[in-house]
């Protein structure tokens, strides 16, 4: 492990993993990814595979299917935050972290957790900052089809919600 303090910024790099770094910030003593390199929207940034499989979530898990949650490897993946202004997302079907706004290098890699999780093991009030910002973050089964479609969503999550308006409106 290496680690390396910025100059009065607050943050030490704690881990350096070729496309990103680890930050901690000495002062809300939070974890961080951020991109050491720069990517564009459409980028494959890093294939990723499934550390351990869950039946119900957890605060580390991506959900891939019903009853299927998955811990990320490599294991710095799990240091991607939430924000309702994402600039990553867990391509699920093909194990791909995909960049889906510009990210310069230094900038902190965020995903819209809501995208890949239908039911959330520990929701939490959304500090994110962005204008957009839906406050409560507890899965996408809690959030309107009008909000979901400003995300990418992996087909999982598209097609629970696909079922679950089917199911709410029956055309009968």
């Amino acid at each position: 492990m290496i680690a390396s303090s910025f100059t009065n910024s607050g943050y030490t790099v704690i881990s350096r993993h070729g496309i990103a770094d680890v930050w901690h910030n000495t002062s809300t003593n939070q974890h961080a990814l951020h991109a050491a390199v720069s990517f564009n929207p459409g980028d494959s940034i890093l294939p990723f595979t499934a550390g351990s499989v869950h039946e119900h979530p957890t605060y580390l898990t991506v959900q891939t299917g019903a009853r299927r949650h998955i811990t990320l490897l490599p294991e710095f993946l799990q240091y991607i935050n939430h924000s309702c202004d994402p600039n990553v997302f867990f391509d699920t079907d093909n194990m791909q972290l995909i960049c889906v706004k510009a990210i310069k290098r230094g900038e902190e890699m965020r995903f819209f957790y809501p995208g890949t999780e239908w039911e959330m093991a520990q929701p939490f009030i959304c500090n994110c900052g962005s204008s957009n910002c839906i406050q409560l973050i507890n899965g996408a089964a809690h959030l309107s089809k009008e909000t979901l479609s400003k995300y990418k969503l992996t087909n999982f999550i598209a097609q629970q919600l696909k079922q679950h308006t089917e199911f709410n409106n029956p055309t009968c």
